[in-house]
């Protein structure tokens, strides 16, 4: 059951998987008066896409100015008449980077992997969300599952819904002037160039772009980290941080840091799963616990740090979301927000997840240890031919 926390001022949400996320979302949709901005990556035709499809077209059924920005890739699945029965209903729909040529991939080829990765919605810039869940039912179709993958996202009301909102204009705005779209009086310049807010101390929303906010989310991530004096617990999807990410992180192993991390167990992405098994060797040399969890897919991106920094949002701890995709992270800095999310992720570690152990290090598996070998070095050489230099 969700529980609100007063932080700074702002009352601040832990929603855990789509059964909590989606009713939520779209019951503040349904109470919207004025506008409401949507982003997502991946925007699915089954029940949950209808869902939020159905709560924005009585938005704007309302009056109320909707707005959906999807990604390109991500969202290519989606159906044209899902997208023409929302712009007739009076939803604003964007496409962000829509590569359908092959020649046009080609010719961009240091900027095709640039996504918009982020999984943002607010409402009338007094309510919104931050944090990794897709429109799509969290338990895949056609899937032999039982559970809901294990994703988060942090429902925030008060001043720094107002900046989300904010922001989200912002990539409207950028978005809108990239596919050349309504060059009028109705997109000022300064839109597209807005500056962000300022945060609060305790809650700060955290960017990740090719322009101005290139390293954030990954300092927030390593500044907390280094200051870390009892406990760390990352749950990542896709994990596969570069050196310096990993060496903060071994040095708070060997300072007497407890370091956890809730690993993918579930084979998604067989190149970038195996890609992660080749770091296995050196971060449990290092004394830190890697457990893959095992119930379903896990989708989450956040971390704890000593039970009263916590972090939320769309981002992987991976070259692709640190270097290249869009990004948005809350970070909080509660006790009684990061103590909730912590206790989440250790009944998901204790009783949802197995622990490697240090036989994983021995050359029992050679072929097994070759194939992670090779997938990193794929998964490097990628990001190298985007136009990026190994870290």
């Amino acid at each position: 059951m969700s529980v609100n926390h007063q932080v700074a001022g702002q009352q601040i949400t832990l929603l855990q998987n789509g059964a909590e996320y989606f009713p939520q979302l779209c019951a503040d949709i349904d109470a919207a008066r004025h506008s409401v901005y949507l982003e997502t990556y991946i925007f699915y035709a089954d029940a949950t896409g209808r869902m939020v499809a159905d709560a924005l077209q009585r938005a704007a059924a309302r009056g109320v100015k909707t707005h959906v920005v999807l990604d390109g890739y991500g969202s290519a699945e989606l159906p044209q008449h899902w997208v023409d029965e929302l712009r007739t209903a009076g939803v604003e729909v964007q496409w962000f980077r829509r590569e359908i040529s092959p020649f046009t991939l080609q010719r961009n080829r240091h900027r095709r992997l640039r996504r918009m990765h982020r999984k943002m919605a607010a409402m009338d810039g007094r309510v919104a969300f931050v944090g990794g869940i897709n429109i799509i039912n969290d338990i895949p179709e056609h899937s032999d599952l039982s559970s809901p993958q294990l994703d988060f996202a942090v429902r925030v009301q008060g001043t720094v819904a107002g900046e989300i909102h904010a922001t989200m204009r912002h990539l409207w705005g950028v978005v809108t002037w990239a596919n050349f779209r309504r060059r009028s009086n109705k997109i000022k310049w300064s839109d597209v160039v807005a500056k962000r807010q300022s945060t609060t101390p305790e809650i700060a929303l955290v960017l990740r772009d090719n322009v101005r906010h290139r390293r954030e989310i990954e300092r927030a991530y390593m500044k907390a980290i280094a200051g870390a004096k009892r406990e760390i617990i990352i749950a990542n999807a896709y994990f596969l941080p570069g050196r310096v990410f990993r060496r903060v992180l071994i040095h708070a192993a060997k300072r007497g840091v407890r370091v956890v991390l809730l690993l993918q167990g579930k084979v998604e992405y067989w190149i970038q799963h195996y890609a992660t098994h080749a770091l296995y060797g050196q971060l449990l040399a290092a004394g830190i616990e890697i457990h893959e969890y095992q119930a379903s897919y896990l989708h989450a991106k956040v971390a704890v740090v000593d039970g009263q920094w916590a972090t939320v949002g769309s981002s992987n701890i991976d070259p692709y979301s640190l270097l290249l995709a869009r990004e948005a992270n809350l970070v909080i800095q509660d006790g009684g927000f990061a103590g909730e999310l912590r206790a989440s992720l250790l009944a998901a570690i204790t009783h949802e997840a197995v622990r490697i152990d240090d036989k994983y290090r021995r050359p029992r598996n050679l072929i097994g240890r070759l194939i992670a070998r090779l997938s990193y070095g794929v998964v490097r050489l990628l990001v190298g031919m985007s136009g990026y230099r190994k870290r």
